[in-house]
């Protein structure tokens, strides 16, 4: 292998200063708030995936209040504006599937501050185009279908190896590859995982009647259903079940499926018909030991996988990107090595505890909720209407899901520019 930065022109070529894998979200959003910040550095995203796959996914996201103003800084909300869906209000119900009523425990308002949904729901189609075309307007190179398949670390760079026995040699790698990240495995980043034996269906229904921009949450036994609004008289849904429940469930035929649907969504938006085919995934819960290691930093999915009870799991991957691009860009501006591990371990340091927090807020909600206990339920009940009718702690809770509170923010979550 070269030796570090190598002066003939092949290896100049390959000579990048960031290399980001993952062309998700998290990995697209770092890789813009860094190249818009500081234009000098020299990026390159790679991602396993062909470059149409994102095309193809029918899926949709909660974006909290600070996200969205983090998009609206890096110039990417005016092209998902028109496709996003403001959650207006949010209500939350316990109860068995049998039972003829679900009672409401806790209602909660849309707005972060006036005028602004503590939310919205995103097709993730649109806002992967509205990364990616911020990206090439940046001048990110991006290569799909190319694999990270091994990691050199050097003094002052890692050699990088792609597929093809390609080496792209790097002051930084950030691995945004997802929860099950071939690169944190490389780097010898342990991790904390328990696995909850549930699976979330995600569908998309249409209904006929509108849904007025109201989320909802039902705790059932085998896990919580979420209803979230989209545009058109559209809703996306997470279903928890059993794996084993949700493996039935996709192999039964459409009309059973829609059945089953129903059941548990009810009739009060009229007649369902389920758009696309559905997906299930695995649930659990999964922390990286450490968020960096010399010339690596973990981000979104490769350094937290938690159970989307909350809805916060995209949302803690923009917290991850945006103070990882703010840790990165105000060093390159001191001069310092922007790979070197006391920088990055200032981005392991800001952003561990909140995750961690996060990761085991979920872990007991998901606990507490998914089961048929009947002093549970009692006890769920009284605690939910306890908070329905405490309007102050009600405010607290909206502007944690908005991201708005919650520690040192980075300054793209408040709108500002690093």
């Amino acid at each position: 292998m070269p030796d570090s930065f190598e002066t003939d022109a092949a290896a100049e070529d390959q000579r990048r200063d960031i290399v980001v894998a993952g062309a998700g979200y998290v990995g697209l959003a770092t890789a813009v708030a860094i190249a818009q910040a500081a234009p000098s550095l020299r990026i390159v995203l790679v991602d396993a995936a062909p470059g149409d796959v994102w095309r193809r996914d029918t899926r949709a996201s909660a974006i909290a209040a600070a996200a969205v103003r983090m998009l609206e800084r890096l110039e990417a909300w005016d092209a998902i504006r028109a496709e996003a869906e403001p959650i207006r209000e949010m209500i939350v119900t316990d109860s068995r599937q049998s039972d003829p009523v679900r009672p409401v425990f806790l209602t909660f308002g849309g707005e972060a501050e006036p005028g602004e949904p503590f939310a919205h729901m995103v097709p993730n189609v649109a806002l992967n185009g509205a990364l990616r075309k911020r990206a090439e307007a940046l001048g990110i190179e991006i290569r799909s279908g190319t694999a990270v398949t091994g990691l050199t670390e050097g003094p002052v760079d890692i050699a990088v190896e792609l597929d093809g026995a390609k080496v792209v040699r790097a002051r930084l790698l950030i691995a945004a590859d997802g929860v099950k990240s071939k690169i944190r495995d490389m780097a010898g980043i342990r991790t904390v995982h328990q696995d909850y034996g549930q699976s979330g269906i995600v569908v998309t229904v249409a209904h006929e009647r509108p849904h007025e921009g109201r989320a909802e949450e039902h705790f059932l036994p085998a896990g919580p259903f979420a209803i979230l609004p989209l545009r058109n008289n559209r809703s996306s849904l997470v279903w928890t079940e059993s794996t084993a429940e949700a493996e039935r469930l996709l192999r039964a035929d459409e009309m059973v499926f829609e059945l089953e649907l129903e059941q548990r969504f009810g009739l009060k938006l009229g007649a369902l018909s389920v758009e696309g085919r559905p997906r299930a995934f695995p649930l659990g819960l999964t922390l990286a030991r450490d968020f960096v290691r010399p010339r690596v930093a973990l981000a979104g999915d490769a350094a937290h996988g938690i159970h989307p009870i909350a809805g916060q799991g995209l949302n803690l991957g923009f917290k991850d990107a945006a103070a990882l691009a703010q840790v990165v860009v105000e060093a390159a501006r001191l001069g310092r090595d922007i790979g070197a591990l006391d920088t990055l371990e200032d981005y392991g340091r800001w952003r561990r505890f909140d995750t961690v927090q996060m990761g085991l807020t979920t872990d007991i909600l998901n606990r507490l909720f998914s089961n048929d206990n009947a002093w549970l339920r009692a006890a769920r009940s009284f605690g939910l209407s306890l908070v329905d009718r405490a309007p102050p702690l009600k405010r607290h809770f909206i502007r944690q899901a908005s991201g708005l509170t919650g520690g040192p923010s980075p300054r793209l979550l408040a709108g500002q520019p690093i």
